[in-house]
């Protein structure tokens, strides 16, 4: 139990899938630490564990996608939150399409955007990318609901979050 805990245990937001493409290794996971941070320049930060293989090929990349799920995409979340790319080639489970910058995008997910990688901050267990947005998709737009950190807290992750 770390002091922040009471504060971070009221929140709920919203769950990403993040992959990556890097000299022709692709990589994917879920993620619960994400946000627009800035309006004009238009930015997003985006917050990958230094334990898993997504963050390595990221730390590679020059882009990255980052899709929204629905509640609807248990498997997705699973596949993406409760695997491990070390073990699991999840892109042979899951329909993609290289996107903008040969990022993989996911071809189920309602919404997705292609990030140009502006920096790199580590936040300690964590490595934050600032994205610069280049492309943006919202084909699913139907107002199904999200899915969100509470929905996805008995999806046990491929790797520890340290």
């Amino acid at each position: 139990m770390t002091v922040l805990d009471p504060f971070t245990d009221a929140l709920d937001y919203p769950l990403y899938v993040v992959t990556a493409e890097a000299a022709g290794e692709r990589g994917g996971c879920l993620v619960g630490f994400g946000s627009q941070c800035s309006i004009r320049p238009a930015r997003f930060m985006v917050w990958l564990s230094k334990a898993n293989r997504t963050y390595r090929i990221a730390a590679r990349a020059d882009r990255l996608a980052v899709h929204l799920l629905g509640r609807d995409q248990e498997r997705l979340a699973r596949l993406f939150g409760g695997e491990t790319g070390d073990r699991t080639d999840k892109f042979a489970e899951a329909a993609w399409h290289p996107g903008p910058g040969g990022a993989p995008v996911l071809d189920e997910a309602p919404a997705w955007f292609v990030g140009r990688v502006e920096s790199r901050v580590d936040g300690g267990d964590h490595v934050g990318f600032l994205l610069v947005p280049e492309a943006a998709e919202h084909p699913g737009g139907d107002g199904s609901p999200l899915l969100f950190l509470t929905d996805g807290l008995d999806i046990t992750p491929g790797h520890p979050a340290d």
